[in-house]
């Protein structure tokens, strides 16, 4: 609780007390009047210099204006009628503190997901000076290429490659992820992530203000600028609506009691005015006002928790239309990293095809090769290697441990007169003959993500009625992949232009303008389509800086589930605006009409007003939470 909330919780607690005391106190005439006066501007001294302010910048018409004329209003009436009922004044500004106090809480809760983000900034970084000395800087301070050294317990401050260490690290604040992932020398590492267990020596690749976590604060600290159509309608609803009460109510305060001087009727002007001032109290669109932006902050922070990085309500609010899906392959449903995933025909023992294999291609840095030793998995003894030979186009050939090597296509054992096995597996065929004779080949493939099958059945679950795939990749390829994912149509040999056309095409073949296509990309390359979808959805975590800037949602751990997700969170927001909008509304207008007749009186209207904001602001924190898949 802040120190503002504290000061607040005082106020209503000392307000109540003196209410209970002054019941039992016997005073009447003037001294009652200032003895619940004391309590009153305890309680709403605020509210009455912010009404005073509004005044004098001739914009009066707000919700503190109108609870300082209703109050003040019913203090008048009880003075003059000398009835001593001063409570029900008192009653009214202390309610509707209770109210404000309700909302701060609420937005403080909500708020802590997204301030958990702050947190994740570092102070300082540990750079490691040439001659071996460690000195603490401003990581503003760290150029590309330092090293810098991050102790167990400390923030990574800057993105880079380890290049000394073991450790694990928490990734919780960035992707929502309770599990710690590992990292060790050759790894990548995004700034904000928590080191938790051994010393890091990190060569940086970006400077500060281009990592990670400085890309996200960004983000996040512009996300409030984007308003929603509901928000922007609240907005003009409420510059509307307030002017319209005031002038209702003075009009309820004034027409009939001349109406009846003018038919020769008793006037009963404190009627008609304590009417008119519990239909002020009733109109306050606290309940509309706050509790619609603070349902899609709560819809935000709750996304965050879930490593669902959203740019602003408005793209939130067009998430929850989102009918047609379209993603990138490489690296968005797919691991975008080539394995060994299968090895036919061999003649030979598998593993030690594998060693003649990974040991040939053991001075290539393609990603080939780098497959084949990792599938290998054992160290590589470069001292029995000779004779290395790259072939441009068709593969590579070495000596191995006495032994001839040629390993490529199929173009490659035509060359060397080699009959091999011709294979129907989607991927990269690598043959293998060992002194000239077949032994066999590998199948090589980009693998699809453990997740992403059951990523897009739940987007179905979810309401999206097509899915799609756009890759750049052959046909053959991309059908296995759609195939595999059951993913409903898919489209191959795309160049960077052409993704955005089939964007395009899938924008003009929409049901309804209402109907958001999303488009979900990682690539440099997608930084175009990404933009002209309806929605761009990017991969965060090893995303590219072009992807994530273009895009309108980030996905800060690339897992394909987190889609679903997102658009589950943004349906239950906005069902939960909606169920605001009409709550507030419905009650509103009842309450109205019974305090125009006559029948409702400030109780009634208190419970229109700071009741139906508390139950608003209630319902509206529910949006932080979303249940798991």
């Amino acid at each position: 609780m802040t120190k503002k909330q504290k000061t607040m919780l005082y106020r209503i607690i000392i307000t109540t007390g003196l209410l209970i005391i002054f019941h039992f106190i016997p005073v009447e005439g003037i001294y009652r009047f200032f003895l619940y006066l004391i309590p009153y501007l305890i309680i709403g001294f605020d509210i009455l210099r912010k009404a005073v302010h509004g005044v004098i910048n001739l914009k009066p018409f707000d919700e503190n204006f109108l609870m300082a004329i209703a109050t003040l209003g019913a203090f008048a009436i009880a003075l003059i009628n000398k009835s001593g009922d001063y409570v029900e004044a008192v009653a009214v500004m202390l309610f509707y503190q209770v109210g404000e106090f309700f909302q701060s809480v609420a937005v403080g809760r909500s708020r802590k997901n997204i301030s958990a983000l702050m947190d994740i900034r570092p102070d300082y970084a540990f750079l490691k000076k040439d001659d071996g000395e460690v000195e603490k800087v401003d990581p503003d301070d760290v150029e590309i290429g330092s090293v810098i050294i991050v102790n167990p317990g400390e923030k990574i401050p800057i993105d880079g490659v380890v290049i000394d260490g073991r450790s694990t690290l928490d990734t919780k604040a960035l992707t929502g992820e309770s599990v710690p992932r590992t990292a060790s020398k050759g790894d990548e590492v995004i700034s904000g992530c928590i080191n938790m267990t051994g010393v890091l020596s990190i060569r940086t690749t970006k400077e500060f203000g281009e990592s990670t976590v400085s890309k996200i604060l960004e983000l996040v600290e512009d996300s409030t600028s984007r308003k929603s159509k509901s928000e922007n309608f609240i907005t003009r609803f409420a510059r509307i609506y307030t002017p319209a009460v005031c002038l209702s109510a003075l009009a309820l305060a004034v027409i009939p009691p001349v109406i009846n001087i003018i038919l020769g009727n008793f006037p009963a002007w404190s009627d008609w005015i304590y009417r008119a001032l519990t239909f002020l109290v009733i109109s306050c669109p606290c309940a509309l006002v706050i509790s619609i932006p603070l349902s899609f902050f709560a819809g935000i922070g709750g996304a965050s928790r879930e490593g669902v990085l959203v740019k602003g309500s408005n793209f939130l609010e067009a998430l929850s239309k989102t009918k047609t899906v379209a993603f990138d392959k490489t690296g968005t449903m797919t691991k975008g990293v080539f394995e060994v995933t299968a090895l036919h025909h061999s003649t030979i023992d598998k593993e030690k095809l594998l060693f003649f294999a990974a040991h040939a291609e053991s001075a290539s840095s393609h990603p080939v090769a780098k497959s084949i030793i990792k599938a290998y998995g054992k160290e590589i003894d470069q001292s029995i290697v000779s004779d290395v030979e790259e072939i441009g186009g068709n593969g590579i050939s070495a000596k191995v441990d006495g032994h001839l090597i040629a390993l490529g296509n199929g173009r490659l054992m035509e060359r060397l007169n080699v009959s091999y096995m011709e294979c129907h597996s989607v991927g990269t065929i690598i043959h293998i003959a060992i002194d000239n004779e077949y032994c066999g080949h590998l199948v090589i493939a980009d693998v699809v993500k453990d997740n992403a099958a059951e990523a897009v059945l739940a987007l179905k679950k979810a309401g999206v009625k097509r899915t799609v795939m756009l890759t750049g990749d052959l046909k053959s390829i991309g059908e296995e992949t759609a195939r595999a994912l059951n993913i409903d149509e898919v489209r191959s040999d795309l160049l960077p232009n052409e993704k955005v056309e089939a964007v395009e095409k899938l924008l003009s073949e929409k049901q309804s303008e209402k109907d958001i296509v999303a488009f979900v990309g990682d690539g440099i390359n997608d930084a175009p389509v990404l933009g002209r979808a309806d929605i761009g959805i990017a991969m965060g975590a090893l995303g590219s800086d072009a992807a994530i800037e273009a895009s309108d949602i980030v996905l800060m751990d690339d897992d394909p589930m987190k889609i679903s997700n997102a658009i589950r969170i943004s349906k239950k927001c906005m069902r939960i605006v909606y169920e605001n909008i009409w709550l507030a509304i419905g009650i509103k207008l009842a309450c109205l009409c019974l305090g125009a007749l006559g029948i409702a009186n400030m109780w009634l209207a208190i419970f229109a007003d700071v009741g139906v904001m508390i139950i608003a602001v209630l319902n509206a924190i529910r949006a932080l939470f979303v249940k798991k898949l």
